[in-house]
């Protein structure tokens, strides 16, 4: 017995966005989740006191935003029952009323829009980071209808964070420019608010070019909590706005954060005198209860090995995102005591526990990687790298049908949080700096050789895989060393320079950090660039790409084949039409996994009947 591919696709992907609202009954949880047979919408369902869910959005509508093209906070729920989201076939900004009511629009069509939603205090307003082609602003727009004012203009290039101090007077917000990205240096700023509901002069309270703050919120009038990294980890700090300086209150080494990769995360909430926080590492994420005053933090929510970076707080109780190797990512409602912890999203049907790996973290010469052991083998087995996007990422322990998908049929998974991955301090993270193409790759071949030096792998029988950033270094890993039989790239980068020019606003300049500028260092491009090098190839590649892809885009894959095929090497691309970066329609996960299936069966000369075989061209 064996996973399904259908299985995976209607498990795929999470609640990303949760939110915890106090009513005269109880608190009600609102969150979004991914909807695979939908199309891939992402639908926010509400849950009551009563124990009774329903979805907040009609059919067809999917709150998604395309803000820095990763899309950010989408949605907020309004007093009554009702909701502003973002739209992704227009972009524009919606309030729907009720349950059963058609959605109303409140920005005009055009270029614009909008993510990192809020709804300050007392006001009939909606607060949102707009972006109109390569332009960010803040601003206000009305939800009975009217222009949007302009709060924030021309502060920095990106804005996140948007916040409202408690009494009205001040605004906070994260901003950053080019090169650096959001977990390079960030300033939280905060501006008197005038009289015309516009910001006055601003200043830098916190961060800098070498700290990144990561989120802000009021404690109070004067001060701020903030997530903030000067020490080299995202610790909660206390920032006043008297000038006095910033008070570190979980000096410890370990991250109360996370990269930006979407506008709108919340590790903290405040919860009255105390804090709700996420924090731990890429091994093993906590929720707990924060004192500010002693630094003490009791945790909350039970013995999960992940909590996603969505916290809210209501009614004495916490909403957050959980995860453990055994069951899915599910949205949990908890007692700030420290009590009972109850599930509030609906049930997924899950695989027998005897399908699903016991995952082990482990580090290979100072790598971080965990381990999925295959089922039902004996000595040394087949064994794949799992390579995260990004790269300023990581991937925690949690239930994988993705991986339990190819655990099940014999094949050993190891995922590697490779240098420059997240939730191990800032010193791990910038291992990478100028060193992408080199140290991501050498860290996978490190797991790899260590593997088959524990008796684990085949040697002769090692591939590597991933998506993005992933993607890159799977092809990097092809064609820069000999460790790898073949490598499986989704949606990946194959040519840097070209890349850099071709992408998006977000990451144009983000190479200055992982490689370096041009022109200066065009050499080091020429080097790593797996596309020039495709000629060294030690085993076939499995391209995989969506035809929409707006961040990687398709030419990528295209250009990376046509020279594996003038220098003899074996490939094979599909493409995918109405797919962005990143899989979310049902048919395509399918697909895509028994392709990649099929592609192992052929490198590693195993038998897969269930899936259609794949032809690689220029295999004889």
């Amino acid at each position: 017995m064996s996973i399904r591919p259908i299985d995976v696709a209607r498990t795929d992907g999470g609640p990303q966005w949760v939110e915890a609202v106090e009513t005269p009954s109880g608190v009600e949880v609102w969150w979004d989740e991914p909807r695979p047979h939908e199309g891939g919408r992402r639908c926010v369902v509400r849950r009551l006191p009563d124990g009774s869910r329903a979805d907040a959005l009609p059919p067809g509508w999917n709150a998604r935003n395309r803000v820095i093209e990763y899309g950010g906070r989408s949605w907020r729920p309004l007093p009554g029952g009702g909701l502003v989201f973002t739209n992704w076939a227009d972009q524009r900004l919606y309030r729907v009323d009720g349950p059963g009511a058609e959605p109303v629009p409140l920005t005009p069509e055009g270029p614009s829009r909008y993510a990192d939603l809020r709804l300050p205090r007392g006001l009939r307003e909606v607060w949102a980071v707009r972006e109109t082609d390569d332009v960010r602003d803040l601003v206000a727009v009305p939800l009975d209808g009217g222009p949007p004012r302009v709060v924030v203009a021309g502060a920095h290039h990106f804005l996140m964070n948007p916040a409202v101090s408690p009494d009205g007077r001040h605004v906070a917000w994260i901003g950053w420019n080019h090169p650096d990205m959001p977990w390079d240096g960030t300033e939280l700023c905060v501006a008197p608010l005038l009289p015309d509901g516009t910001a006055g002069p601003y200043r830098v309270v916190a961060g800098g070019p070498e700290e990144s703050v990561a989120q802000a919120e009021w404690r109070d009038g004067s001060s701020l909590y903030a997530v903030t990294d000067p020490t080299g980890w995202w610790n909660v700090h206390l920032v006043p706005l008297d000038g006095t300086p910033a008070r570190n209150l979980t000096p410890v080494e370990l991250e109360f954060g996370g990269p930006a990769w979407k506008p709108g995360n919340t590790y903290l909430a405040p919860a009255g005198d105390r804090l709700a926080v996420v924090y731990g590492t890429a091994d093993h994420r906590r929720l707990g209860v924060l004192d500010p005053q002693t630094g003490e933090i009791g945790d909350v929510g039970g013995d999960a090995t992940y909590w996603a970076s969505t916290v809210s707080v209501a009614g004495g109780k916490v909403a957050a995102v959980r995860g453990t190797p055994y069951t899915p990512l599910e949205v949990v409602l908890a007692d700030l005591g420290g009590g009972a912890c109850e599930v509030v999203s609906a049930p997924k049907p899950l695989p027998d526990r005897d399908l699903l790996p016991q995952p082990e973290a482990v580090t290979v010469e100072g790598v971080h990687a965990h381990l999925y052991p295959p089922r039902g083998v004996r000595g040394p087995a087949p064994y794949v790298i799992f390579v995260h996007g990004g790269p300023t990422s990581s991937r925690p322990i949690v239930l994988d049908l993705e991986i339990a998908y190819f655990t099940s049929r014999g094949l050993g998974v190891a995922v590697v949080n490779y240098g420059g991955s997240t939730g191990y301090g800032r010193a791990y993270r910038e291992r990478l700096r100028h060193q992408w193409g080199v140290v991501d790759v050498q860290d996978c071949a490190r797991v790899a050789r260590g593997l088959v030096a524990m008796g684990r792998a085949d040697a002769g029988k090692l591939a590597i895989r991933g998506g993005s950033a992933g993607g890159w270094t799977t092809v990097a890993a092809l064609v820069h060393s000999d460790v790898f039989a073949g490598g499986v790239a989704h949606y990946a980068i194959t040519d840097p320079e070209s890349w850099a020019a071709e992408t998006h606003d977000f990451e144009s300049r983000y190479l200055d950090g992982l490689v370096g500028p041009l022109p200066e260092t065009r050499q080091r491009y020429t080097d790593r660039s797996p596309l020039l090098h495709a000629h060294q190839a030690s085993g076939p590649c499995l391209m995989l790409h969506g035809l929409e892809d707006a961040i990687v885009d398709v030419s990528q894959a295209e250009r990376f084949v046509a020279e594996l095929d003038k220098h003899g090497k074996e490939w094979a691309l599909l493409t995918f039409p109405g797919e962005q970066h990143g899989w979310r329609r049902e048919e395509t996960i399918v697909a895509v996994l028994e392709a990649e299936l099929a592609f192992y069966g052929l490198i590693f000369d195993m038998e897969f009947p269930e899936v259609r075989p794949l032809t690689l061209k220029g295999r004889a």
